[in-house]
């Protein structure tokens, strides 16, 4: 195979190697490998553009707040961007049509907001005893969404107590900690089964008096356990006592209210995985479960869960380390197993603001966070669009963001004006100007190579090339000469101090203003500058017999404009110009060519000059008197 890497894909090829080494074509097919597919997905588009602001706005809380304040404050943006996870996944319910597609990102999406959920819980909330299982408890009944729609179904019917799935529904809620909700379904049963009432209303008392930790109560943790405690002797009672042997559904909801493992693993199915049996098993038994104990749950619940024979998913793996709070191997794992950058790049960098990183530099220099927002911005910058929210993840790496976004931002293609005005004024709030003066003059060149002066030398002007814009000058001053008119007038009228650039472009733009006095018939003062622009050698040599051209009308004038100094200079740039081209009288019997119309003009110049010089003695002289 034959390889040629870019920036956001790859060129792979077939080659034929002859046994002497000398390589033949193997194959005509050239085949593009995308590193990053999901960038070009349109409905994820959503979550890179929202997850965005959320980042630069993560970037604006002060470092020097105390951590206590700043915790709200991380909690509320982990919930914006599990928010913007949730609102992708609804888009992609109603927006997919291809079922392949649809099922692999709604997969991923959903595998990254249970990830995101539990970092949440564990590591930036850091829920202590009591509040933890609470958490957990809500964060296993958010992503095992579908015992509602069940009760729906149920609910719905004609009959739900006779419904097929009625006990299913129930046993889920109760292995949910849903109680009320069993208490509720389990009042349909009752009314049913007048002999069984008491039975029933035993179970609902048993349902109701189970204790739930409250964390703003004046309740403590201490006097929590001693209460559960007193439930749990309670309920083991019942199950002694034989209260419910005559009805096996209410006998499997004691036996799980006890924690029963061998009852819990009968319901694997309602489970469905090996983290809603460790959350419902510590619910049940352990409900006062310390954080630093979890990884031991944890570990034994997989173990029972999982067939033995069966190997762990990197779900399960990732979501292991997570209750191991081994924080590093989440990142890891995520990055081997996720196919963007997008996730670990910004959980790592919540988790980096929340200093729960340690210091985990790379090889080469660059922590954790900036190496994976390096990564996703990179990968960012191959899209046509996208690449705009890749400049301010550049910005906030201090360390090598700024090298990244000077070498990718030269890889833009630019398509249009509007995108190079973009990326210039990206370049020029950084002070980027080896950036600036490249595009600048890749913009003029492509205007020239159009005939579009005017937006060539506005780019040459920005570029700050002088060698450029004094060739775009040279050119307007050739289509002056050509068609007797200048184009882009508004630009050339505009050039202000930009025509210092180069000596030819401060020319164009003081010849312009020549014809601007003489417009406005301010002759005196369009005579001086003509002059000027000879005497001070502004105006270059092949362009002076156009300037004196000019100024014939001048000194055909009624009124004498030139003095007779400023008519002798006129007479040397004239004398000066003919030697240096060797313009002299011909023949006259020849055919009238090119060099007889400027011995022609010489001399009409000779003898209006020699006019104006008469009358400008006469007219100082009798001043002078």
């Amino acid at each position: 195979m034959g390889f040629a890497w870019g920036p956001g894909d790859i060129l792979v090829y077939e080659t034929l190697y002859k046994a002497s080494g000398a390589s033949g074509s193997g194959c005509s097919f050239i085949h593009e490998i995308r590193k990053d597919e999901d960038i070009y997905s349109p409905i994820l588009r959503k979550l890179f553009n929202e997850s965005h602001h959320i980042f630069v706005g993560l970037q604006t809380i002060r470092e020097e707040l105390p951590s206590k304040s700043k915790k709200p404050q991380f909690v509320s943006i982990s919930k914006n961007y599990r928010s913007v996870i949730r609102a992708c996944m609804e888009e992609l319910h109603f927006g997919s049509f291809f079922k392949f597609l649809f099922y692999s990102l709604v997969s991923i999406l959903l595998a990254i907001e249970l990830i995101w959920n539990l970092c949440e819980v564990l590591f930036i909330d850091a829920a202590p005893a009591g509040s933890l299982l609470l958490h957990l408890l809500d964060w296993v009944r958010l992503h095992k969404a579908d015992v509602d729609e069940r009760a729906r179904e149920v609910l719905q019917s004609e009959s739900p107590a006779e419904h097929h799935d009625y006990w299913d529904v129930v046993v889920s809620y109760v292995l949910q900690g849903r109680l009320e909700e069993v208490r509720q379904m389990l009042v349909k049963q009752g009314t049913l089964q007048p002999a069984a009432r008491s039975m029933y209303k035993q179970m609902d008392t048993l349902l109701s008096k189970m204790p739930f930790y409250n964390p703003g109560g004046t309740q403590t943790l201490t006097e929590f356990d001693v209460k559960w405690r007193h439930w749990h002797e309670e309920v083991d009672r019942c199950m002694q006592d034989n209260s419910f042997a005559s009805n096996r559904h209410l006998e499997v909801i004691c036996k799980i209210l006890l924690g029963d493992e061998d009852t819990l693993l009968d319901h694997k199915e309602l489970l469905g995985t090996w983290y809603h049996f460790l959350v419902t098993r510590l619910l049940f038994c352990h409900p006062t479960v310390k954080p630093t104990e979890l990884h031991y749950y944890a570990q034994s619940c997989m173990t029972m869960f999982l067939d033995s024979r069966s190997v762990s998913e990197p779900l399960d793996n990732i979501l292991l380390a997570a209750f191991e709070f081994d924080i590093h191997q989440v990142i890891k794992e995520c990055s081997i197993a996720l196919n963007n950058w997008w996730f670990v790049a910004h959980l790592t960098d919540l988790l980096d603001h929340c200093k729960l990183l340690q210091s985990h530099n790379l090889h080469f220099g660059s922590n954790l966070r900036e190496f994976l927002l390096l990564e996703y911005a990179s990968g960012l910058f191959t899209h046509h669009s996208l690449w705009q929210l890749a400049v301010d993840y550049f910005d906030h790496c201090p360390e090598f963001g700024r090298v990244y976004l000077e070498l990718q931002i030269e890889r833009v293609p630019l398509e249009t004006e509007r995108k190079a005005l973009k990326v210039l004024r990206i370049c020029e709030q950084r002070q980027m100007s080896e950036q600036v003066r490249s595009i600048c003059k890749i913009m003029a060149m492509r205007a020239l190579r159009n005939n579009r002066l005017g937006s060539a030398l506005s780019w040459s002007i920005r570029a700050k090339d002088a060698a450029f814009a004094t060739l775009i000058s040279e050119r307007f001053l050739q289509d002056y000469c050509a068609k007797g008119t200048f184009s882009d007038l508004d630009l050339i009228d505009n050039l202000g101090p930009a025509m210092l650039l180069s000596d030819r472009l401060t020319f164009l733009g003081k010849y312009r203003e020549f014809h601007k006095l003489y417009g406005e018939k301010r002759f005196r003062e369009a005579a001086k500058l003509l002059l000027s622009l000879m005497t001070a050698k502004i105006a270059p040599q092949s362009f002076w017999m156009t300037l004196l051209t000019d100024a014939l009308p001048l000194l055909e004038q009624k009124e004498v404009i030139f003095t007779a100094d400023q008519t002798y200079e006129l007479m040397f740039c004239l004398e000066e110009l003919t030697s240096s081209l060797n313009i002299t009288a011909s023949s006259t019997d020849r055919p009238m060519q090119e060099e007889d119309v400027e011995v022609t003009k010489v001399e009409l110049l000779r003898l209006a000059l020699a006019r104006n010089l008469a009358q400008a003695i006469v007219k100082e002289g009798t001043v002078e008197t």
